[in-house]
């Protein structure tokens, strides 16, 4: 990309073309220490300055500067760490996203049946009244991908081809995960119980997992900032809340509601202990890297922003 647009350049209110030359007098003008104009050129050509400059938020002052000291290269290695944990989390993301399509897809097919015209009858779904549109909404989206992408798939083509239908275990993987979120929560109770055992909590809880989980898949998967994320749900107390001891303010849990510590908790909950080990591991060498390169600001801050308790890889004991 060879050109950007900066929506605070010079504090004008409208956005134009600026030229790379530009952009490194702007960062420079907000206090911004560029050691090596030459590589800073580089990456804002490659990386473009729009992204750069969305991990000013730790090193900005509440006067629009850069904190005495700050270097392009600490703006730098944030963008990187958060790329990389955004990558970490990501293949995790779609774990978890295989496994659930995985245990959805089993509990309906050894119940309903391995037919759509038998899986995907209205009858298989909450009969609560309220939710009737709803369910026609989720059975119309299913029917529509069958439409869609039933002959762009391997798979799914092999069993039209051969067998004239596509079961629901071969449906689920050409669904996004969020129609997957919308199609647990058309799930008759019992079958959302079935579901719900196989990781030990409650059908509630499920519901706010879900959410979010396709949340910061979406994230990932078009590689917005991930690192300072909050979302619009919080999950509930966990015994990971109580036995880290993390801190509360005025009663309620200051880290692991709705931040990224929110998501490990998930993710501890709903991957393999290996799995989720592993991934600890790579998130711990990634926040060690960015440490090293950080020196204008507290380490706390980093943790603060990610909504890391100072023992957050006790979790892996627990």
């Amino acid at each position: 990309m060879w050109y950007n647009y900066i929506g605070d350049t010079m504090e004008m209110n409208k956005k134009e073309f600026v030229t790379i030359d530009d952009q490194i007098k702007i960062l420079r003008n907000k206090g911004l220490v560029i050691n090596n104009e030459s590589i800073a050129k580089d990456v804002l050509l490659r990386e473009n300055y729009f992204f750069i400059n969305g991990y000013r938020t730790p090193f900005y002052t509440k006067n629009k500067k850069f904190s005495k000291g700050t270097t392009f290269e600490e703006l730098y290695s944030l963008f990187l760490f958060d790329r990389d944990l955004r990558n970490t989390l990501f293949k995790n993301l779609l774990i978890v996203e295989n496994n659930i399509k995985s245990i959805i897809s089993y509990t309906m097919s050894k119940k309903y049946g391995y037919r759509e015209k038998d899986y995907l009858k209205v009858s298989n779904f909450t009969p609560d009244i309220k939710e009737q549109r709803r369910v026609n909404d989720v059975i119309d989206k299913m029917k529509r991908q069958i439409r869609v992408n039933g002959s762009k798939h391997t798979a799914t083509l092999h069993y039209i081809n051969n067998y004239g239908y596509i079961p629901m275990w071969i449906l689920v993987k050409v669904l996004s995960f969020g129609i997957i979120n919308e199609l647990y929560g058309i799930l008759k109770n019992d079958d959302k119980k079935e579901i719900c055992d196989v990781y030990g909590v409650t059908i509630d809880e499920m519901e706010i997992y879900l959410s979010i989980l396709s949340n910061y898949r979406n994230l990932c998967a078009h590689e917005d900032i991930v690192y300072e994320h909050r979302t619009q749900k919080e999950i509930p107390d966990t015994i990971y809340h109580n036995k880290l001891k993390i801190n509360k303010v005025d009663g309620l849990y200051k880290y692991g509601k709705n931040d990224i510590f929110a998501l490990i908790i998930i993710l501890k909950i709903m991957l393999t202990k290996n799995r989720f080990n592993d991934m600890m591991f790579e998130i711990n060498e990634e926040i060690k890297k960015l440490y090293f390169n950080l020196k204008s600001i507290p380490h706390q801050k980093i943790y603060e922003i990610l909504g890391f308790p100072i023992n957050y890889n006790d979790i892996t004991n627990i």
